[in-house]
């Protein structure tokens, strides 16, 4: 059932790609600017002169909700790192599931959506802007503490934190203003691999309307040492310093 067919001005998303196309790419400027302009993400792989440059993954996200359309549940499974040029097939509509990939027929982002359905811009954007703005802050707010309390760091030479997946469940859909809350952490340590798990509630006006989880995939762990994390740390605001100077 879609409460909304037709969107009636023009998506937030859309000032920074457009998404009227069946096949979607995106320039190193387009996903770097994405990344620190609206998710205030610094990771260096979105650096326009990074030599492993990716597409955020919150970039793709907000291209299917836009595109496809937001139901009540919906999960994103992701499985490659999209590169800058690559030309990735969205859908219009998603029934059950859908895949994104590129002209090879590669699988970068799988989708599954259940439920109602809605097209509506206010509250699209809404969790566009929430969700981006607390994932773009996953490091190094959310992610040290947790590193901390658990006594394993990531490698700060090459720091990898992989995107792996996010659902979200949302009670209803007539709401147009969403702002989302962190409800809980945690880490699963299995030898240098970590599972995290960031859970969030979704609010709308003082009344919890949703919930979501965000899972990330954390390599090459060791001891904590807190100089090498608060060196980590200030490389990452110093790169933020350093674009908006």
């Amino acid at each position: 059932m879609s409460i909304e067919n037709t969107p009636t001005r023009k998506m937030f998303i859309e000032n920074y790609c457009a998404i009227d196309q069946e096949k979607i790419s995106f320039t190193r400027e387009q996903g770097s600017t994405f990344a620190k302009q609206v998710a205030d993400d610094f990771n260096p792989l979105h650096n326009e002169d990074a030599k492993k440059f990716c597409v955020p993954g919150d970039l793709l996200f907000s291209i299917i909700i836009a595109k496809s359309g937001l139901h009540k549940q919906m999960t994103f499974d992701f499985s490659g790192m999209v590169s800058d040029g690559v030309a990735l097939t969205f859908p219009d509509e998603i029934t059950d599931s859908a895949d994104i990939v590129d002209d090879n027929d590669k699988t970068y982002l799988s989708v599954h959506a259940s439920g109602e359905k809605t097209h509506c811009p206010a509250l699209i954007d809404a969790l566009t802007k929430a969700y981006v703005d607390f994932s773009g802050h996953t490091f190094p707010g959310i992610l040290v503490k947790l590193m901390a309390e658990n006594n394993v760091m990531i490698n700060p030479a090459r720091p990898m934190v992989m995107y792996q997946s996010m659902s979200i469940d949302l009670f209803r859909l007539d709401v147009e203003t969403l702002e989302l809350k962190l409800a809980e952490t945690s880490l699963t340590i299995d030898g240098k691999r970590g599972d995290t798990w960031l859970e969030f509630d979704l609010i709308s006006n003082g009344e919890h309307v949703g919930h979501g989880k965000k899972h990330m995939l954390m390599s090459g762990l060791r001891e904590y040492n807190q100089d090498s994390i608060d060196s980590l740390v200030e490389q990452y605001r110093q790169s933020k310093a350093d674009y908006q100077a």
